[in-house]
């Protein structure tokens, strides 16, 4: 390797440009080397190892950085946060690390900001709401911490202390696409929480406009491509496979369509003395855009000896995430989309795929703003479209996988929970427990259905499509087209 100290940091903030995190952690290694006091080497080298998932080395990476002296020591403290909070569960560690940040620099927007989503995420309305004031404080014009208040005001008091406020936020000028899109969002949410249906849509209609005019175009939804990747999966021969593992040491997969009810099921489900929530894991989309690129082209050639490699990976970050749990479920929605590869890894894996009502489903979906995560949600022909490809490929699986494939309804069991619970746990292989009917507090939410999950069950979501029956009629025509409805 060239000891150039600017060819390598070129190379190595391209390879993760590409996301190829773990050529870019050993390009940073050697960085490290040759200029063990730069703090930026070590800054990088630590990010690099938490997009490759080494948090552990991650962690020491980034102390390397604040021994060294690194400039804007706050961000690195946020970055310690991240991993102890979403990848390590470790919410004291992550309070720990924020509360250094803010010392660092009572400044930091950023820091108060994670500070509210933990505390979102632990369901402590009061310190999420400080945290977030703390935020506003700093940077009054954080649509962000803005919105998230509001969430909070309409789960404990109701959207009409929030309302007013609201839409006034909404006719200010905001510093990006971003913060403006946080504020429709929040207000339509809220005005759909009145009633107030017409003004809702309108709310949303701009929040979605001004969160796709936010998207770089490369990240835009093709319909197009999307229909040939749903055409490969479905085209995929019977893959090999791993040795099947014995029903205790394999992860129970929830997938379906966003906003489908998946993080629900998952809550209720880690209420099972014997089932531990993992939430949206990484492994699987990490497995495949590491090892398996070109995808799924790749998979036409893969060796039973390299799935089961591949088994012997995901089951090490699993394990390492939660070397004392039993069952352990990966929440992760578009997970449809790689059933072949998982009941590759894991024969005898059960697959929970959640659903409610397609109209109520894209209806939720285009009422949140997933910022950057989801290229669909912000257009109701593009979520149609995804929605009849996903239902598409879940028909091929269900042909292929059915007796291991498990279907929730979510209006049935917001209506009826056991009704649907009991013949899940049944299918899981696990006996009754009726601790899954019973609320459970201090569970972690990390999803954006957090403040609708901790609520009671209710059926108040199943059938809302029906208040926006004009709004969606273009949808209506292309689903019952695609006889879907």
């Amino acid at each position: 390797m060239s000891d150039d100290v600017r060819a390598i940091k070129a190379e190595a903030a391209k390879r993760l440009r590409e996301g190829r995190a773990v050529e870019a952690a050993q390009l940073f290694e050697r960085l490290t080397e040759l200029e063990p006091g730069e703090p930026n080497h070590w800054f990088n080298l630590g990010y690099s190892r938490r997009m490759s998932r080494a948090y552990e080395p991650a962690l020491d990476a980034y102390a390397e950085a604040l021994k060294r002296g690194v400039s804007r020591s706050e961000d690195v403290y946020v970055n310690r946060a991240v991993i102890f909070s979403e990848y390590l569960h470790d919410m004291s560690g992550a309070e720990e690390e924020l509360r250094k940040a803010i010392a660092a620099n009572p400044g930091s927007p950023s820091a108060w900001l994670n500070l509210g989503n933990m505390y979102e995420d632990l369901g402590d309305t009061e310190a999420a709401r400080k945290a977030y004031s703390d935020a506003l404080r700093v940077a009054p014009n954080n649509g962000r911490a803005t919105a998230r208040i509001a969430a909070i005001d309409v789960y404990e008091e109701g959207a009409e202390t929030v309302l007013p406020s609201l839409r006034v936020a909404a006719q200010r000028r905001w510093p990006t696409t971003q913060d403006a899109a946080e504020v429709h969002f929040a207000l339509g949410n809220a005005l759909d929480n009145i009633g107030d249906h017409a003004a809702a849509f309108e709310s949303i209609v701009e929040g979605n406009r001004l969160a796709a005019a936010a998207r770089q175009p490369a990240m835009r939804y093709d319909p197009a491509a999307q229909e040939r990747l749903i055409d490969a999966m479905i085209k995929l021969p019977s893959l090999p496979a791993a040795e099947p593992l014995p029903a205790e040491e394999n992860p129970i997969f929830i997938c379906g369509m966003f906003r489908s009810g998946s993080t629900l099921v998952e809550q209720l489900l880690a209420r099972h003395p014997d089932i531990t929530p993992g939430g949206e894991l990484e492994f699987i989309p990490a497995i495949i855009h590491e090892e398996l690129s070109p995808y799924p082209q790749s998979l036409a050639r893969i060796s039973s000896n390299r799935v089961t490699e591949l088994r012997d990976e995901y089951l090490g970050q699993l394990r390492r995430l939660f070397p004392q749990a039993g069952r352990v479920t990966d929440k992760r929605p578009d997970n449809f989309l790689h059933i072949g590869l998982i009941k590759a890894l894991f024969p005898s894996a059960r697959i929970v795929h959640t659903v409610r009502n397609p109209l109520d489903n894209i209806l939720s979906a285009f009422f949140l703003y997933f910022g950057n995560d989801v290229r669909y949600s912000e257009s109701l022909d593009d979520l149609a479209h995804y929605y009849v490809q996903y239902r598409r490929l879940m028909d091929h699986w269900c042909a292929r996988f059915g007796g291991d494939i498990h279907r929730v309804d979510y209006d049935a069991l917001v209506e009826n929970p056991r009704s649907e619970l009991e013949p899940l746990v049944q299918f899981l292989g696990l006996d009754w427990d009726d601790a899954c009917l019973t609320p459970k507090r201090g569970n972690i939410v990390r999803t954006a259905s957090n403040w609708q999950v901790r609520k009671a069950l209710h059926a108040n979501s199943s059938g809302r499509w029906k208040h926006y029956e004009q709004q969606l009629s273009s949808v209506r025509r292309y689903l019952h087209a695609a006889e879907l409805l």
